[in-house]
């Protein structure tokens, strides 16, 4: 059993979440992957892999619960994150992993290749790429934590979305200026996020289209 198992399904438990003893070993297979891989080639600023399941894993999952069903795009995925632990846990969910840096989707597509992973894949460019959001088409769903600014996400966002499209914004403090530049265009719910064994404030923004 992998060292960080019971630290994880505690976590997750926490959370509201039943994940199977298969989902929970394939996360710690990403995690150490993701520890492996940035020896070398500086994924996340996080090394520590204790840190790591709870700033990665654990703040991660925690949206799984509120996050809306169908296709998904997660955008500045960097190493994976939240998408690559969305599609980890969710076989059925076809999710797209965006990100302009080489060394970050090289990794992903390592991992989804040793995996064999069918529902998701991970594409290096740049989200405002014409050709790419024509090849890629509409999402359901469109997530990142990567995102310093909500109005130039939702920018970002628009040409992947369709009439019913939902965008999920992983924040820290509720960005409550920036939703004021919005709340023409979009409604917003807030959802308040407890990560287990992370002194931070979380939350999480879905906002649909009015």
């Amino acid at each position: 059993m992998h060292p960080f198992f019971q630290e994880l399904q505690l976590g997750s438990q926490k959370l509201g979440l039943d994940l199977s003893e298969e989902t929970l070993e394939l996360l710690l297979k990403y995690q150490d992957s993701l520890v492996l891989w940035n020896k070398a080639y500086n994924l996340t600023a996080i090394r520590d892999p204790k840190e790591m399941l709870v700033k990665h894993l654990l703040d991660s999952l925690s949206i799984l619960k509120d996050l809306p069903q169908g296709r998904l795009l997660d955008i500045g995925t960097g190493g994976g994150m939240p998408g690559m632990i969305i599609a980890l846990c969710q076989p059925d969910r076809d999710c797209v992993l965006l990100d302009s840096n080489g060394k970050k989707i090289r990794f992903l597509k390592q991992f989804i290749a040793d995996l064999k992973l069918k529902n998701v894949i991970a594409v290096q460019t740049r989200v405002e790429n014409e050709d790419s959001i024509h090849e890629l088409g509409q999402f359901d769903v469109i997530t990142s934590r990567a995102f310093a600014s909500l109005t130039d996400f939702v920018a970002a966002s628009k040409p992947y979305m369709h009439s019913s499209s939902i965008i999920a914004s992983m924040k820290g403090l509720v960005p409550t200026d920036e939703i004021e530049v919005i709340k023409n265009q979009f409604s917003c719910d807030i959802i308040e996020l407890h990560v287990p064994r992370l002194d931070e404030q979380r939350h999480l923004l879905l906002l649909k289209q009015i």
